[in-house]
């Protein structure tokens, strides 16, 4: 069997029928004010993501996660391998916000930003042209094969791998850039075996998940919905149910009866096919499907909208809502540290990264009165722009000599240069290990200084 059941228990999990198979869940389609606001959103948050490889901000891709040749472009800014560092600072940040606002909004980002919600929002919408609306889809379910419910389930299936194969394909735009994707898909599969791998594997996992496993990951596999409970309170914004004045239910003009007719509708409408009638749980994602499906009920039999809204717990008991409170004082303080972190760190970083190193072999030479040491030096330029380096060394005796790079280095965009330095200094003048301080120059102005130590035999 794999209709809905009228009615969701708390003792068991929605999806699961009674001998363990997998019941699958065809959510009606509701429609309403946050529905509208949903599918913008979603629309917006879609075009962002193909439009990203797209914009160009200082001649790169707005994100460009360029791991080949170990550099990484963010909104015009460009990071290396060595600034890798700064993603903890990214990456702790987003996951911070996150707890933040569901401190705040409960689960606003499983019901209106996650990417699980949102292409599985569209898979629906092939469900909807392929197969009909969700008694349709039911019914298709338990009819028996024909060529009609064949082709039916190919045209969706379909349409589901075309539209995993479009998404892999732009994520992997953000690693090779449009360009090289573009040639190779020009280019038999051989010739770039690993990203034919990546985009047949990634296309197959797409597929399954909107074929099959759907909502078994926000309900299953996700742990975001295991730390709802420890990340809300009484005063977190959630989709709820209003007891009071839902309770007890009857139909409209029973003697007695709460607002709620007992139609199902909010049922019917949910995507992980639970009651919220029955309170807060862990399936639920606030995608707010139930809310807009109860105000339009609301409307036709003429009561107040709002039945199914979203309030806070306290909210839903008649008391005020606390905005300001020790949770959300705490993270507003610690946003603000994380933030000040990031800036301090972020302003260390220089559009040149200069490396010395001492040359492999003997540390020094001495050849006719003369100490010899020797020097690498490699330029990596951050820019989209040439630019010109000069390299002074400075801190030292006025018998110190150097050669290597005394009419500039020229680097090109976002390449990179090796220069070798030669430094001499008379044995004589070498009474202890001599630090240096190596200064690298740009044409724009940028200074960045590195130091060293002049090794040589010590005189007494």
């Amino acid at each position: 069997m794999t209709s809905l059941p009228s009615r969701p228990s708390l003792e068991s999990v929605t999806t699961i029928n009674d001998d363990g198979s997998r019941r699958f869940i065809h959510p009606a389609t509701a429609r309403g004010r946050f529905s509208h606001w949903r599918t913008i959103f979603a629309v917006a948050l879609t075009a962002i993501y193909v439009a990203l490889p797209w914009i160009k901000i200082n001649g790169n891709p707005a994100l460009f996660l360029d791991v080949a040749n170990r550099q990484f472009h963010y909104f015009g800014l460009t990071f290396l391998g060595q600034d890798i560092w700064i993603g903890f600072f990214v990456l702790s940040g987003l996951g911070f916000c996150l707890f933040y606002v569901t401190a705040l909004l409960g689960r606003v980002w499983c019901g209106w930003a996650c990417p699980q919600t949102v292409f599985l929002d569209i898979a629906r919408r092939i469900d909807g042209w392929c197969e009909g609306d969700a008694t349709a889809r039911r019914r298709l379910d338990r009819a028996p094969w024909t060529v009609g419910k064949t082709v039916r389930r190919f045209a969706k299936h379909g349409l589901y791998g075309l539209f995993s194969f479009l998404l892999t394909h732009v994520l992997l735009s953000y690693f090779v850039s449009l360009p090289r994707l573009y040639a190779m898909m020009t280019h038999a599969p051989g010739e770039n075996w690993g990203a034919f791998v990546f985009v047949f594997l990634l296309t197959a996992a797409l597929w399954f998940d909107l074929a099959w496993f759907r909502e078994q990951f926000c309900i299953v596999l996700c742990p975001y919905g295991r730390l709802q409970s420890a990340l809300i309170d009484s005063d977190s914004l959630v989709v709820g149910y209003d007891t009071k004045r839902g309770e007890p239910r009857g139909r409209k003009g029973t003697e007695g009866a709460g607002d709620c007719v007992d139609c199902l509708r909010c049922v019917q409408v949910c995507p992980t096919g639970i009651d919220i009638r029955q309170g807060l749980q862990m399936e639920c994602i606030g995608c707010t499907a139930c809310i807009d499906a109860c105000d339009t009920v609301m409307t036709k039999i003429k009561r107040p909208t709002g039945l199914i809204r979203y309030d806070s717990r306290r909210g839903f008991e008649g008391k005020p809502t606390r905005w300001l409170r020790p949770r959300t004082l705490l993270y507003t303080g610690l946003a603000l540290l994380g933030a000040i972190a990031l800036t301090a760190a972020t302003s260390t970083l220089k559009p040149v990264a200069v490396n010395l190193t001492r040359v492999t072999g003997i540390p020094y030479v001495v050849e006719g009165g003369v100490v010899r040491n020797q020097f690498l030096v490699r330029l990596q330029n951050k820019r989209n722009a040439t630019v010109t380096f000069r390299l002074e060394i400075i801190d030292g005796p006025a018998s110190l000599h150097w050669t290597g790079s005394e009419g500039g280095v020229t680097v090109t965009p976002l390449g990179e240069e090796m220069r070798t330095i030669v430094l001499t200094l008379p044995r004589a003048d070498l009474k202890a290990e001599l630090p240096l301080r190596f200064r690298v120059i740009s044409s724009d102005g940028t200074i960045v200084d590195k130091p060293g130590t002049f090794l040589g035999p010590i005189m007494p």
